[in-house]
Formats: structure tokens, C-alpha cells, sequence
């Protein structure tokens, strides 16, 4: 699972590696996978993405977008990201492949199941865990404080529930999942 510490990570290394690089050639569902996602056609991929350049990463929860002029690539759950230089070998399975004017590619392999998402930023992308990772601030965020904590710990449906299911559930704080969490609650001393 992408949590908030990998969708940062991962964010920071795409706009260090492949921003400012132009799309030259996309292959999507090479290898079909019954849990890879896709909005769409996958096929149609191509010609949505072919000629756009790569502007800018951002992460959200466990998720992460990726701005290619007025097309956005989102990557989620179960997804492997990865970069390769021009000459290096080319993974044998992919659920998707960019190809860059400069011969380099970055390929996302789904793991057990994942979102590999294309969709014209301006028509916007109808799923729930995206809008909600999107709406709500991140723990990482000026936005996220003490005040907004009260306001979520306030609420009558939390009462009852372990520290964990509050956290990690419901996407109340979405991209803070059992990983990150236990981590967190053991240097709390919790656990």
C-alpha cells in the first residue's frame, strides 16, 4: 500500500527524474492484470498521453498525481513505479509504460491490485478515495492542527472506536494506514 511517507517519496523522485521530459510513446495493459485499474479504455492511453510533457507530482494520501499538460496520470494502491535510463532493460511485465523524448521510461506494475488512472484534469476523475485524499488536509499540512484533529476526534460515530480503527479507517486521515500507523503508535508507546 502507497502511504503518505512513499506517495511523498515517490512524488519527489518523479519531479527530480522525469519533469520537463515530453511523452513519446505509452504502452498500458501490456500484460493484463484482473485487479489493475484504469479509467476508461487503458488502450486509448496512447493518443491521450503521446506529445504531452511532464509537469509537476503532487501527492495526495496514499495516492500519487502526476500533471502532463492538461492530463493528469494517478497512481494508487498495489502500484509499483519505476524509472529506467535509456539502454537499461525494460521490466517483462508492466501495466504501463512512458517513453520519454530522451529514450528513458518509467513503467507501474500492478503488485496484488491498484489504480493506474488517466483522465483530462479539466473533466476531472469521479472516485471517492481520490476526491476525499484530495479535500482533506494532510497530517503533514498546516491545515491539519489541533483544531481540525478535535473536529474529527469529536464526532459521536468515533467514540467507541480503538485509537487504530479511528486513525487508520473510514479515510478520515486519508493516506495514514496499518504501516505508518503502527509506527506511530509504538513511539507513542500505545502499543
Amino acid at each position: 500500500m502507497i502511504e503518505i511517507p512513499e506517495a511523498l517519496t515517490l512524488a519527489g523522485q518523479i519531479n527530480n527524474t522525469i519533469r520537463g521530459k515530453k511523452i513519446v510513446n505509452v504502452v498500458a495493459a501490456h500484460n493484463p492484470h484482473k485487479f489493475a485499474w484504469y479509467h476508461g479504455d487503458p488502450q486509448k492511453y496512447h493518443e491521450i498521453l503521446v506529445g504531452k510533457t511532464i509537469n509537476m507530482a503532487t501527492a495526495y494520501g496514499g495516492m500519487v498525481e502526476i500533471s502532463a499538460d492538461n492530463t493528469s496520470i494517478l497512481i494508487g494502491d498495489g502500484v509499483g513505479f519505476r524509472y529506467r535510463h535509456s539502454g537499461e532493460k525494460r521490466p517483462a511485465k508492466h501495466q504501463l509504460l512512458l517513453e520519454f523524448n530522451d529514450s528513458s521510461e518509467v513503467s507501474a506494475s500492478v503488485q496484488m491490485y491498484g489504480g493506474i488512472w488517466c483522465f483530462n484534469t479539466k473533466e476531472g476523475f469521479s472516485n471517492n478515495y481520490y476526491q476525499v485524499t484530495k479535500e482533506k488536509p494532510s497530517p503533514l499540512s498546516y491545515e491539519f492542527n489541533e483544531v481540525y484533529f478535535d473536529k474529527l476526534i469529536s464526532s459521536q460515530d468515533v467514540q467507541k472506536l480503538s485509537v487504530k480503527a479511528f486513525l487508520a479507517t473510514e479515510q478520515r486521515i486519508p493516506g495514514l494506514g496499518n504501516g505508518v500507523l503502527q509506527d506511530i503508535l509504538w513511539n507513542a508507546k500505545i502499543l
